[in-house]
Parts: C-alpha cells; sequence; structure tokens
C-alpha cells in the first residue's frame, strides 16, 4: 500500500509540474526575450517554486545562525547542499530579493516544455566540455551585471551513495565569487533528502529544516573559501545526523 501511495505522490508532482510549467513558463518565456524584464520573470519562478513546493505537502522551518544581512541591491553568489530536486524550488522561495540563475546541467534542456525554458533562464554547462565549464564564469559574469544573482549546488549533483552525508564540493561557485568580488551566501538543507529522495519512488510530505549560515566575503584564495563552506555546511548537517 505504501508503495502505491508513493507512486501516486510521485503521478501528482508530474501532473503539478506539467500544469504550473505551463501556466507559469509562457510569461516567463515571453519575458526572457527582454534581458531587463527577468526581474518581473522571477515573479513567475516563484509563484511555480511555491505552487510546486507547497503543493506536493511540503513545508519549510528557516533558522538563523547568524546575524547578517542580505543587501537587496547586491548579486551575491547563493550555496546549499543538494540532495533533492525540491532544493530548486526551495532555494527560489528563500531568494525573494535577490533574482536568481541557475547553474545547471545541459541534460536538463531535454526535458519537454521545461526544457525550452530553462535553456533561455539558466546557465547551462556540459560537464563533460572543458570549453563549457570554462565559458561558465563568462556567462555568470554577464547575469550579475544585469542585476541577478547566481545559484550553484557545489557537490555538482547527488551522490549515488544516500549514505554519504556532503559530497566533495567543485570549485566553480568559489572561483566564480573570487573573479567577481561576489559575497557567498550559505545554506543548509536538513531533511529533503529523506522527504523528497532525489533519485526514488519514496518520500513523504514534510517539514524541511533551512538554515542560513551567513555571508562569506570574496577571497583572492576560492580554495579557502570552498574549504570554509564545506566545513560549515558538514558541521550544520552533522549537528542534525548525528
Amino acid at each position: 500500500m505504501k508503495k502505491i501511495l508513493n507512486h501516486l505522490w510521485r503521478f501528482w508532482l508530474l501532473l503539478l509540474a506539467f500544469v504550473f510549467t505551463i501556466l507559469f513558463g509562457i510569461p516567463v518565456y515571453i519575458l526572457s526575450f527582454n534581458k531587463k524584464h527577468y526581474k518581473y520573470a522571477y515573479r513567475f519562478i516563484r509563484c511555480w517554486s511555491y505552487c510546486i513546493f507547497y503543493g506536493m505537502g511540503l513545508r519549510y522551518e528557516l533558522t538563523k545562525l547568524s546575524s547578517q544581512k542580505l543587501d537587496k541591491n547586491k548579486q551575491y553568489v547563493f550555496i546549499s547542499n543538494h540532495t533533492s530536486i525540491m532544493d530548486i524550488m526551495l532555494m527560489c522561495i528563500l531568494c525573494e530579493d535577490h533574482p536568481i540563475c541557475f547553474v545547471g546541467k545541459k541534460e536538463l534542456v531535454k526535458i519537454p516544455i521545461f526544457g525550452t525554458i530553462y535553456k533561455r533562464i539558466c546557465v547551462m554547462v556540459d560537464r563533460g566540455s572543458a570549453r563549457s565549464r570554462a565559458d561558465v564564469y563568462r556567462r555568470c559574469a554577464e547575469k550579475m551585471e544585469e542585476g541577478n544573482s547566481i545559484v550553484i549546488f557545489p557537490e555538482g549533483g547527488v551522490p549515488d551513495d544516500t549514505s554519504v552525508i556532503l559530497d566533495e564540493f567543485k570549485d566553480g561557485a568559489f572561483t566564480l565569487s573570487s573573479k567577481h568580488n561576489s559575497p557567498i551566501v550559505i545554506f543548509t538543507f536538513v531533511g529533503l533528502k529523506e522527504i523528497f529522495p532525489f533519485e526514488s519512488s519514496e518520500g513523504h510530505p514534510g517539514k524541511a529544516k533551512v538554515y542560513f549560515n551567513g555571508i562569506l566575503n570574496p577571497s583572492d584564495s576560492p580554495k579557502d573559501l570552498k574549504l570554509s563552506s564545506f566545513e560549515t555546511i558538514k558541521k550544520t548537517l552533522l549537528k542534525h545526523y548525528n
């Protein structure tokens, strides 16, 4: 019975995604033709995120572990751990005052309807191409010059081994921060790994915990930024799982 309910729940996600991607995707696609209008397109993206996240019976609780505050007029590089497809919706919900663009894998372009919109509003990267990976910095810089912030999940994907609490970080987010003098905003997501696993038919409605770990100022050493971010998120996760 539980397996049947899980399959029905996943089917409900597909239905929600289909309906709301068409409903909100059309204005996003139209507005995306003018770079100046992305801030308006982003409102529809956030509506899409709300509808899918809450429509799946998910909730979140935000805990601030830092008193630092974001500047509405500044562009940031947002990062977090990555364990569920719902991380994407949750990040959009959290970033109300900062229109964000995701750095994501090129393969997602193949998804019907969604892929057409995705390639217009995100920075795509072909991880198998060194040229594509190198060009990400230029395209992200363009997005930030237009007034947008960037979201990168530094693990680069979700580890196949579900026992891994936090996978090794890639350099991209931290090199971008150093090159373009952009502060890094750190979030830690706890619970979505169990509530809505990335590649599984399991899962259930529930409440995730979100921790705002603070803001790291850009540094000349991407290595230091990476290590500090990794240790910050890992420490938060270990407190939860131990």
